[in-house]
């Protein structure tokens, strides 16, 4: 009797090549997007806005040091970071010298859970059967207990010191040539450290624009900035899936937005409120769960420009 072994065989070398591609190659693919966002008042002159996500910084990373600084290149009007800059307790050096070029542009941030803490090894299909039966990431995670502090403030130092707008639970406002921007950030609502009511009231009506800035898109703080009448809200976290299927896209988000909306540009909407709601795919990954596939690691350059209306 004749054994055939092409087609598992077939099977098993086309999985190896998507590993080998999700680990080894499509980390380092890095890749600028840009979009365009009518929210501007109409005659204003456009913004060019950076947002940076999810860097997960480890120590070694010398290509995305160099890709990171070269973004300053674009000579943004503004930059906005959205969280999780860490994955490594030992590469604080090594992320502030990766942004050190952008920190010289005006810029905001808010941070994530894994600024906060350092990463833990777990199971990634848990990640995955936790979605499927409707457990994962209604409400965010509880604050953490026991985890391994990662060294965030001298992070927090160096953006302050750059001038940078803290936007942690907090209102800011940066003067922009020919624009006065404020923006209200959270904290992460992935760890429950959100806390709207400290920036409850909606936009600054002296302000030019206000924008919304928070780490993980969950829907209690995309409804609340929305209700409250922000055009633009920005976040990250969601890491566009990390893993997405070519032709139906990601499979989770890590909290309650739908999959949809995983990454790119979108809106939301409360009553009869709209806001466009940006979502960063991100520029890395957790060190433990390294693989990214048919979502390349990306930095955002959105050009604000005026509304018809």
């Amino acid at each position: 009797m004749r054994v055939r072994y092409g087609v598992p065989l077939g099977v098993a070398a086309f999985g190896a090549a998507c590993v080998g591609y999700a680990v080894g190659i499509e980390p380092r693919a890095f890749r600028l997007r840009r979009i365009s966002v009518p929210v501007l008042p109409p005659g204003m002159r456009p913004l060019r806005l950076l947002q940076v996500s999810d860097i997960h910084m480890v120590s070694g990373q010398r290509r995305k040091r160099r890709w990171l600084q070269s973004l300053a290149a674009l000579h943004p009007d503004l930059v906005v970071n959205t969280g999780d800059n860490l994955s490594d307790p030992e590469a604080v050096p090594e992320l502030l010298d990766a942004l050190g070029p952008l920190m010289a542009y005006p810029g905001a941030y808010v941070f994530g859970s894994n600024d906060y803490y350092g990463p833990r090894l777990r199971n990634p299909a848990r990640y995955l059967m936790e979605k499927a039966s409707g457990r994962h990431g209604l409400n965010g995670n509880p604050p953490a207990v026991g985890a391994v502090h990662n060294p965030w403030e001298p992070m927090r130092d160096a953006f302050d010191a750059s001038g940078w707008a803290d936007l942690t639970n907090a209102r800011g406002r940066i003067k922009l040539e020919g624009c006065d921007l404020a923006l209200t950030g959270l904290d992460d609502p992935h760890i429950k450290r959100d806390r709207y009511h400290q920036v409850a009231g909606g936009p600054d009506p002296a302000a030019d624009l206000s924008l919304a800035v928070v780490h993980a898109p969950y829907l209690r703080s995309l409804d609340a900035f929305t209700g409250d009448g922000y055009p633009l809200i920005l976040a990250g976290h969601t890491h566009g899936g990390q893993l997405r299927i070519p032709g139906y896209g990601a499979l989770v988000t890590n909290c309650d937005i739908d999959t949809a909306r995983a990454r790119g540009l979108s809106t939301h909407t409360v009553d009869d409120r709209r806001a466009y709601l940006h979502v960063s795919a991100g520029c890395g990954a957790n060190r433990y769960t390294p693989a990214r596939f048919a979502c390349p690691p990306e930095a955002t350059l959105l050009t604000l420009t005026p509304r018809s209306r």
